[in-house]
């Protein structure tokens, strides 16, 4: 009997071995069939039966991430352009798109009854998605020495951010979008200035749901600019070369957006679509190039990761810079994203800058440099940490680094005491706008915004509203984008500019701002050559750093 129990024992092993491999067999086959179908629609979308894939940036609307007709545009990053997430690097605090979200999700919110199903925002890059009805938005005019923009209406719009989720559109505005009191938002909402999912609002107090989608109608002042004209250096079939100006900014950002070069050259050069191919601060002036399509765009950019790229500045500094060779590596960290500024750290982004001084004049240097690395105001940074800063830098020269400005990485204060003492310095120059900041942004001892009180008086704020819904009956303003560079897709604003001049709401036509000079607009910081394997273009010596100028 034991010898037949053991004769069966193999038997029985090979019976559960072929019931475990039939189990098996049923599985894939139930599987087999979904299977099959999702490996097929994968299939077809990569033999160009479905959306077609985007090749030189100009693809068709799918690849642009257009939405369908009457679906509104991505917005900006706030209501307002001074947000908490201005000057964040792109892509801080974005919504993941759809597809990364897990299959639950996924399923929960397309079969959610009546629930808003809204395209996740998609990016475009600066310059290449601005065209005719954006440049006749609004004019320019020439005063004083400076370039400077009509006013004009234009749409901030955005999407619900996640930390704005469960909050009321007043406690949204208190706290992140503070250049104006919240008497003014009352106003607009009286006005009708105010959509929430293209519904006007009604109620401030109204509580914010993940994708909802706001939009601000607003009374935009752009800061004026240095009237110099933005001359062509060159220009081919793959690239355009400009001299900028100082006090231009590349493309648009903060409270610029006419007043800029991608504008610029789209408005009186008839330059359009160009891919900014690198940037210069907005003080900066020199070499700036951009490349005509996004596959130029695309190898010079690889040029620069692969270090092929040279580069060559001039700047003025303070005091007698040193005869021979000067090579700085110190790290350099960013301070703050919002304003503006950096210092040397060792916690900081490695980097390298050489330094050769050309001349000097008994009082200041002109320097010729070199940055090996690309970070942020590198040349500035570098330079005050060697005890010569730019003799003219509205930052890397303020007094708020302390007695020694900074020199040998010596600042005998917490960042945030730097940060605060940098702003009511140029709060009180009423120069705010060099640091990109607006009035009610980040100035020391502000008022509380959420504050219910107003130096408006409610009979007033009635009046200004009703003024304002008599205007906006002939406003068509225009949508915006999402990082900051607010673009439309639609027909070209149609209203007179002379009446969108002024506006009953906005608080920047009740006062009348002091222009800057333009001396105070230029920077003695110019992009002299850039060189690649295949090209070489270089501009000018600027006037301050010849032998015969004069300080005055």
């Amino acid at each position: 009997m034991w010898l037949g129990g053991r004769l069966w024992l193999p038997v029985l092993g090979q019976v559960c071995s072929n019931l475990r491999c039939l189990a098996i067999a049923r599985t894939w086959s139930a599987c087999r069939r979904p299977m099959a179908e999702r490996l097929s629609t994968g299939a077809e979308a990569a033999s160009g039966l479905g959306a077609p894939a985007q090749q030189n940036g100009d693809a068709g609307g799918a690849a642009r991430g257009e939405q369908p007709p009457g679906h509104p545009e991505p917005g900006g990053p706030g209501v307002e352009p001074v947000s908490e997430d201005t000057k964040q690097p792109s892509g801080n605090g974005e919504r993941a798109p759809a597809a990364a979200l897990g299959p639950a999700k996924r399923k929960k919110r397309r079969g959610a009854v009546a629930e808003r199903v809204v395209p996740p925002p998609k990016k475009r890059r600066a310059g290449v998605s601005f065209g005719d009805e954006h440049f006749a938005e609004t004019s320019y005019y020439f005063e004083g020495g400076l370039r400077k923009v009509r006013p004009y209406y234009f749409d901030f719009r955005t999407y619900c951010k996640g930390r704005w989720v469960g909050h009321s559109l007043l406690h949204v505005f208190g706290t992140e979008f503070r250049a104006q009191p919240l008497a003014y938002y009352e106003a607009a909402v009286r006005a009708g200035r105010l959509h929430l999912n293209e519904e006007p609002v009604q109620d401030l107090s109204i509580v914010l749901k993940d994708n909802d989608f706001l939009r601000n109608t607003v009374h935009r002042h752009e800061p004026p600019v240095a009237a110099e004209p933005i001359r062509l250096l060159a220009e081919n079939e793959d690239v355009v070369v400009v001299d900028k100006p100082s006090s231009i900014p590349v493309h648009p950002c903060g409270r610029f957006r006419h007043n800029t070069v991608i504008f610029i050259l789209g408005k009186e050069h008839q330059l359009k679509e160009l891919h900014p191919l690198h940037r210069l601060d907005r003080l900066t002036s020199g070499v700036l190039m951009f490349a005509k399509t996004a596959a130029v765009s695309e190898r010079i950019h690889e040029q620069v990761r692969d270090r092929q790229l040279e580069k060559e500045y001039v700047c003025r500094v303070v005091g007698e810079f040193p005869t021979e060779e000067v090579t700085c590596k110190e790290p350099i960290l960013v301070v703050s994203y919002k304003v503006g500024v950096c210092r040397v750290d060792p916690q900081g982004k490695p980097c390298e800058s050489v330094f050769q001084r050309l001349s000097y004049n008994g009082h200041s240097s002109v320097v010729r440099c070199r940055p090996l690395t690309g970070r942020t105001h590198q040349i500035r940074v570098h330079l005050q940490f060697l005890g010569h800063p730019i003799l003219n830098d509205p930052i890397y020269n303020s007094a708020a680094w302390g007695p020694s400005r900074g020199r040998g990485g010596h600042i005998p204060k917490t960042d945030e005491e730097l940060l605060r003492d940098l702003v009511a310095e140029h709060q009180a120059k009423q120069s705010l706008d060099v640091l990109d900041l607006c009035g009610g942004d980040l100035c020391p001892g502000a008022p509380d915004s959420t504050a219910p009180s107003s130096e408006l008086s409610k009979d007033c704020l009635e009046e200004m509203a009703a003024s304002a819904q008599k205007m906006d009956g002939a406003v068509e303003a225009a949508p915006g984008d999402l990082d900051g560079v607010p673009v439309t897709s639609g027909k070209a604003t149609k209203i007179d500019v002379v009446n969108q001049e002024t506006d009953p709401l906005c608080s920047e036509c009740r006062r009348v701002p002091q222009d800057p000079s333009p001396q105070d607009l230029v920077m003695f910081l110019h992009a002299l050559r850039y060189k690649g394997p295949d090209f070489e273009y270089c501009s000018p010596m600027p006037a301050w750093a010849r032998d015969d100028w004069q300080e005055h």
